[in-house]
C-alpha cells in the first residue's frame, strides 16, 4: 500500500490510524532516509496512545519506553541508527523490552530487521514534493487491520 503524508497533519492522522490497530508484540518498523519523518510518526503513534509530553528520538539513547496508565499499551521505541551490527541489539536486552509491549523500531535493518515477523507493518518513508509517501507491507497478523 502507498499511501501520500502531503503535510504534519497527514503524518499524525496515519499515526493514529496505527495507534487504534496497534497491539502488544506488534513492531512498528520505520525505515528511510536521513529526515524523512520516522521519529515524527512515532511520535504519532505514542500521542495517539496516549503518551502527553516529550518523546525524543533515541537516536543516542538507542531505547525509550512508555508505559503508564494513560498510555493504552507500553511501548518501546527504538532508534537503531547507531547500531554496527545486529548483534548489538540482543546485547541491549531488546528482547527483555520488547516483552508485554508493542515495538516501534527506527532503522530496523541495523537491528537484522523485523519484516519475518507476522507482527510486524513495514513502513518505508520517502521524500515527495513538500511532503512525504509511506510505503506500507503488513505482516500477516496486521492483514486487515489497517483500513
Amino acid at each position: 500500500m502507498k499511501l501520500d503524508l502531503p503535510n504534519l497533519a497527514g503524518m499524525e492522522a496515519f499515526g493514529a490510524r496505527i495507534a487504534v490497530q496497534l497491539r502488544a508484540g506488534d513492531v512498528v518498523a520505520l525505515s528511510g532516509a536521513l529526515g524523512t519523518g520516522k521519529t515524527t510518526l512515532a511520535r504519532a503513534i505514542l500521542r495517539a496512545l496516549g503518551h502527553e509530553g516529550e518523546v525524543p528520538s533515541p537516536t543516542f539513547t538507542i531505547v525509550e519506553t512508555y508505559d503508564g496508565p494513560k498510555l493504552r499499551i507500553p511501548v518501546t521505541h527504538a532508534d537503531f541508527y547507531r547500531l554496527n551490527r545486529p548483534v548489538e541489539a540482543e546485547e541491549l536486552g531488546l528482547d527483555d523490552y520488547r516483552e508485554g509491549a508493542a515495538l516501534i523500531a527506527e532503522w530496523p535493518d541495523k537491528a537484522g530487521g523485523f519484516e519475518q515477523e507476522p507482527q510486524c507493518l513495514s513502513i518505508k518513508l520517502e521524500f515527495a514534493d513538500e511532503g512525504r509517501v509511506a510505503i506500507v507491507e503488513s505482516g500477516a497478523d496486521w492483514q486487515g487491520r489497517m483500513p
